[in-house]
């Protein structure tokens, strides 16, 4: 059901980085992109892989990572991602890619749940480092990358309190989100 993909799709940022990710899946998981909902059927979305282990280390150094977790680098070797799709704005087709955007990488992001995965959408990219490093025409504006592998780590849903609406780890490791309640949603 979809409700139980939408809770166990959760911002995984520990993951079996030895379980690698084939290209096949990850291609199938940009089709359920390509077959998604696209503004005015634009469709200016393109998709970059790394899934080759030196391709992601690479990636790996062109992110930032978990915000508010202030004393937390990143994950070790061991725990990173075992693939990455970096998610493109053609330019020569469009220029207003955020609708398409946010439909594409929930799209993806459900696809790997449902076949054991998890991921992190991560926004906060070197874009002028991982534009040199991989060699991206400059009709391609990057949007977002998605970290994916097979989580190591526990998140779980919690009430917030008192606002606060900041992520933490407690001292077993375990990944806590605070959510506000759904009456404070609806107008």
């Amino acid at each position: 059901m979809i409700k139980d993909l939408i809770r166990k799709n959760r911002s995984y940022r520990r993951f079996n980085e030895n379980e690698r990710i084939p290209q096949e899946l990850l291609k199938d998981w940009v089709n359920l992109a390509r077959l998604s909902a696209s503004s005015r059927n634009q469709q200016a979305l393109k998709f970059k892989f790394f899934y080759d282990l030196k391709e992601c280390e690479k990636m790996f150094s062109c992110l930032s990572w978990a915000g508010y977790l202030s004393d937390w680098t990143g994950a070790a070797p061991g725990e990173r991602p075992a693939a990455y799709i970096m998610i493109l704005g053609d330019t020569q087709l469009g220029t207003n890619f955020d609708t398409d955007l946010g439909i594409a990488a929930q799209s993806i992001m459900l696809g790997a749940v449902e076949a054991g995965y998890g991921g992190c959408m991560i926004a906060s990219v070197n874009r002028y480092r991982a534009r040199d490093i991989f060699a991206l025409k400059d009709i391609f504006e990057i949007l977002l990358v998605l970290a994916l592998g097979k989580p190591a780590e526990k998140v779980v849903i919690e009430p917030m309190k008192e606002g606060n609406i900041e992520y933490w780890r407690d001292s077993k490791g375990i990944h806590h989100v605070p959510k506000r309640a759904l009456n404070e949603l609806i107008v």
